[in-house]
């Protein structure tokens, strides 16, 4: 019997080298796009010091005054980063097992929102960290009480109550973003209803829906002057747990989340791409305290070239669905993204 099937072409062997030839032309057809206004800066506002002070795992990181704060915000703004997230580090004698400085309108995050808000107005958007870890004089994210049998556990329906008060004061304070990190259940819809009740239907909400119990906080915890003392297991998702995001990020956006987060990033990037295939609000992934130390650490033993893995580990995370992305980055990265034009 013939065959009369159609002979066998062989495909030419340079077909996909040829879209690689040049710059100009990896550009024209390249499939992720980074740009300076997908990035936010962390940044943090220290009550007691005089001048910045660095953080020693953290290298190019400060726990910043008023004056470097706008100093640093201006630099973000002029590389185009156009959101920055504000986090408070109180003074260790005014923290108490409540936090209670968070929803001080003179706190030093409050402050700091305000003098940020009057300083920039919409030019560039505040976002404030909605948790009680820094002002806790245990560490924890909510009110700590006793268990049954005796065990100190996070009281999650106080918490809310004090989310609120947070929220509020520092929507009033100018905050255009409230990004709860606490991991508290319906912490969003509590937040929601309270923003709304006191004025403030205008203020987002970005969720810290996939926040898993990871080892690369470490360096955000000096940062911060974090006085917890064990971990947060009990209301952060477990890091072998991919389904469990999914739930968690579709129960915030049905309570009222505009923005969803996956934190860590880079270890998470399978989570980020489920996360963004499922949902319908803008992702954002944070490439967190330890992410940044790694690379930095690395680079400055010349076993790796700073730009190049800064560059490659955000195109891998917006690669992977990421809409925004919080890293400490974001200023450098931004000068670089501006110069590669």
């Amino acid at each position: 019997m013939t065959d009369q099937s159609t002979p066998y072409v062989p495909v030419p062997t340079r077909r996909p080298r040829r879209l690689r030839s040049s710059p100009a032309m990896r550009e024209l057809v390249s499939e992720t796009v980074l740009r300076p206004a997908d990035l936010i800066l962390p940044m943090f506002i220290a009550d007691g010091i005089d001048a910045p002070r660095e953080i020693s795992s953290m290298p190019g990181v400060h726990q910043h005054t008023l004056d470097s704060l706008k100093r640093a915000a201006h630099e973000a703004l002029e590389a185009g980063v156009r959101c920055v997230d504000l986090f408070g580090v109180p003074r260790d004698e005014d923290k108490d097992a409540e936090g209670t400085p968070s929803c001080n309108p003179d706190g030093v995050l409050n402050h700091a929102l305000a003098a940020m808000r009057e300083e920039f107005g919409d030019d560039l958007l505040i976002m404030a960290d909605t948790c009680l870890d820094e002002f806790t004089d245990h560490g924890h994210c909510g009110v700590v009480r006793q268990d049954r049998w005796g065990r100190a556990v996070v009281d999650n329906d106080a918490t809310l109550e004090l989310y609120q008060q947070m929220s509020v004061a520092q929507a009033d304070a100018g905050a255009h973003i409230i990004s709860p990190s606490g991991m508290m259940d319906g912490q969003i819809l509590a937040i929601r209803e309270a923003l709304d009740a006191a004025g403030h239907e205008d203020v987002s909400i970005m969720a810290y829906s996939a926040k898993y119990a990871s080892a690369f906080y470490g360096p955000f915890r000096e940062a911060v002057g974090s006085s917890l003392e064990g971990d947060r297991r009990t209301y952060q998702q477990d890091p072998a747990n991919v389904r469990e995001s999914l739930l968690e990020a579709e129960l915030d956006v049905e309570e009222g989340a505009d923005f969803i987060m996956v934190k860590p990033a880079m270890p998470y990037l399978d989570v980020l791409r489920a996360v963004a295939e499922a949902s319908p609000v803008p992702v954002a992934a944070y490439q967190v305290s330890g992410e940044y130390a790694m690379l930095q650490a690395a680079a400055r033993n010349g076993w790796l070239d700073l730009e190049a893995v800064m560059m490659e580990s955000l195109t891998s995370i917006k690669r992977a669905g990421a809409n925004q992305i919080l890293t400490y980055f974001a200023t450098d990265a931004a000068r670089v993204l501006n110069n590669r034009r």
